[in-house]
């Protein structure tokens, strides 16, 4: 299970295809750059357990650089376009890279870093300028034969940041071969169907854990992936039809931006061919699950994990559908909800969201993090909030960073959120908390409307009322702000705390 496999039995198979361009490489192309690209890491001097950084957009060369890496036994580590210069330089510093790879794609940010990351080897992809070196021109004078000592590397990727500062997940290299077994991909084959050969949508960016991985993993599994350089909903069904995709890996923002594409623009497509759609990262609105369903049949899957690997949920549709809201029963780790005494509580009672005797949390250069998710009985958690029913399913209800609390009275964003999502001129949507001198915290909503011409005082009013129709009084926002876009991750996450420290007058927070 390696594309070195794939190269020999399928070599003129595509690995991937990228959905803009068209540009496709094969198998036997991705083995031979991989190698060229394991052989230049050598020269420079890098050996297994170092690490390397790719600060790139959706780049045709993203995957043999990883392949590279991961056939050295290198960590590339994969930081995401956003970010600022600072930002970029706080992650290479601490992961310790040796090398960082970018790509004009990422914008004007490339020429920030030069002067930051003293003692970093610098490579750009595409046209390379100064001084930036050329990835490719240096890679292309190498062999494209395997280096001598190949063994197995890993990501090492971080936290969003959507709470703080990102941690580092850094896992121990096993010093095995490049194509050991691999849970994940087991994982792929055993709960979400995916079949060697298949076909694989990937609309999101690749520095992120889940895109990421899934694209290796079918590439392990000798499948072709069809890479969206932004996403985009109707050209998304249109690949589908196009390619005749069968799998693929989404996050609720994409099915929210699809389903809000007219009935007759989404009639135009057969997605028939999809068997697997995976969605995770990010709590779906149960209203947007079942038009799913509706429209794509039951092959919605859903998982609930993290990058950190500690625990990991899963539901298949007909299960969610007997089970609504649900993301699923522990597959990896044992869920316990806990209270504020850190003691286990009893079915559909809500509170903190625990895994036991799973893999522990480990970030690098953060023990106070791993102390502060680990609890007396070595439980771990991400910071998630919810309830567990008596057949073992778990509720999510929100982040407890984001719990809002207005007159002693607990209140979470995303119930708020699921419903707002939901009305036809709400293209997305943020609750925070923002204070208040009589209740401590007041519920503000911040609107990113499907028509900006609409952000005033008529819609403004129009979403009062449906909220305090269809919720409690101290749910129901008592501002309503509007931003022509929220700060939402590419993989659907989103920045809240930028939002809510806008309104606590938190320096560099996001102005609404």
């Amino acid at each position: 299970m390696h594309p070195a496999t794939h190269a020999k039995t399928q070599p003129d198979r595509p690995a991937y295809v990228m959905a803009g361009s068209g540009e496709t490489v094969t198998y036997r192309e991705l083995d031979e750059r991989s190698n060229q690209g394991a052989q230049l890491f050598r020269s420079l001097g890098l050996k297994p357990g170092d690490v390397i950084a790719l600060f790139m957009d959706n780049s045709p060369r993203y995957f043999e650089i990883a392949w590279a890496a991961q056939r050295s036994g290198l960590y590339y580590t994969c930081i995401s376009s956003k970010l600022t210069a600072g930002e970029v330089e706080y992650i290479v510093g601490d992961c310790g890279a040796k090398v960082l790879i970018t790509s004009a794609g990422v914008g004007p940010v490339i020429d920030e870093l030069p002067a930051v990351l003293k003692g970093v080897k610098l490579y750009m992809v595409g046209e390379a300028r100064a001084p930036y070196e050329s990835f490719e021109a240096d890679r292309a004078k190498m062999p494209a034969t395997p280096i001598a000592d190949e063994t197995a590397g890993s990501d090492m990727l971080y936290s969003s940041g959507t709470t703080g500062r990102p941690k580092g997940i850094k896992p121990a290299l096993t010093g095995g071969a490049i194509d050991e077994p691999n849970a994940l991909v087991m994982m792929a084959q055993g709960l979400f169907g995916f079949q060697p050969g298949c076909t694989y949508l990937s609309p999101a960016p690749l520095y992120h854990a889940a895109p990421l991985r899934w694209c290796m993993s079918v590439h392990k599994l000798g499948g072709t992936v069809i890479v969206m350089e932004k996403f985009d909903p109707e050209a998304a069904l249109g690949l589908i039809e196009k390619y005749r995709c069968d799998c693929g890996q989404f996050v609720p923002t994409h099915f929210v931006r699809m389903l809000k594409l007219p009935e007759a623009v989404r009639a135009k497509y057969d997605v028939s061919s999809m068997k697997s759609a995976v969605h995770a990262a990010a709590p779906c609105p149960v209203p947007v699950k079942e038009q799913m369903i509706a429209w794509w049949g039951p092959v919605i899957y859903e998982y609930y994990a993290g990058t950190e690997g500690n625990g990991f949920c899963f539901i298949k549709a007909d299960e969610w559908l007997t089970h609504k809201g649900s993301v699923g029963k522990a597959v990896l780790g044992e869920l316990r909800i806990c209270g504020e005494d850190g003691e286990p509580l009893p079915p559909r009672s809500e509170g903190v969201v625990h895994f036991a005797n799973g893999p522990p949390l480990s970030y690098h250069n953060a023990p106070e993090k791993i102390a502060e998710g680990t609890n007396k009985y070595g439980w771990t958690t991400l910071g998630d909030v919810g309830w567990m029913d008596e057949e073992g399913y778990l509720y999510l209800t929100d982040r407890k960073s984001f719990m809002i609390i207005s007159g002693g009275v607990n209140i979470y964003p995303q119930e708020i959120e699921n419903l707002l999502i939901g009305h036809p001129k709400v293209a997305d949507a943020a609750v925070v908390g923002a204070p208040d001198e009589e209740m401590g915290e007041k519920v503000v909503a911040v609107i990113q409307p499907m028509d900006w011409a609409d952000a005033g005082d008529a819609l403004r009013n129009e979403l009062m009322a449906y909220t305090r129709q269809n919720l409690s009084h101290v749910k129901s926002p008592r501002v309503i702000d509007f931003m022509h876009e929220l700060p939402r991750h590419p993989t659907g996450k989103l920045y809240k705390r930028l939002i809510r420290d806008a309104y606590w007058g938190k320096e560099g927070s996001k102005i609404v």
